[in-house]
């Protein structure tokens, strides 16, 4: 076993580096035996099974949600209308300011 307090950043830096390409590997490997015996046990009773074995996890796609109402006092505050009401909204509504009088235009 190697001694990693006697390594110097560099050294330590590519020894994580490397555990982690052969984690990634036998992580990818163990997941393909894994695919195959599925496939296998689906095509020994009779079933077609389609699963896809990218090592690439789908990103959720979201959409910006354009704001909907300004701070008049600090132009840089914003609230989009969603959730809950920011610290400065609900001030100016609890003086009894209406929300309309905020919106951007």
């Amino acid at each position: 076993m190697t001694d990693f307090n006697n390594l110097s950043e560099s050294e330590l830096q590519a020894h994580i580096e490397n555990a982690e390409k052969a984690l990634k590997e036998r992580q990818s490997s163990k997941r393909k035996e894994v695919i195959a015996k599925i496939k296998e046990l689906a095509a020994s009773i009779g079933v077609s099974v389609e699963i896809s074995d990218s090592d690439k996890k789908t990103e959720r796609k979201t959409a910006k949600v354009a704001a909907r109402y300004r701070n008049p006092a600090d132009a840089s505050q914003t609230w989009t209308g969603r959730g809950l009401a920011p610290r400065w909204m609900q001030d100016l509504l609890a003086a009894g300011r209406n929300k309309s009088e905020f919106e951007i235009k």
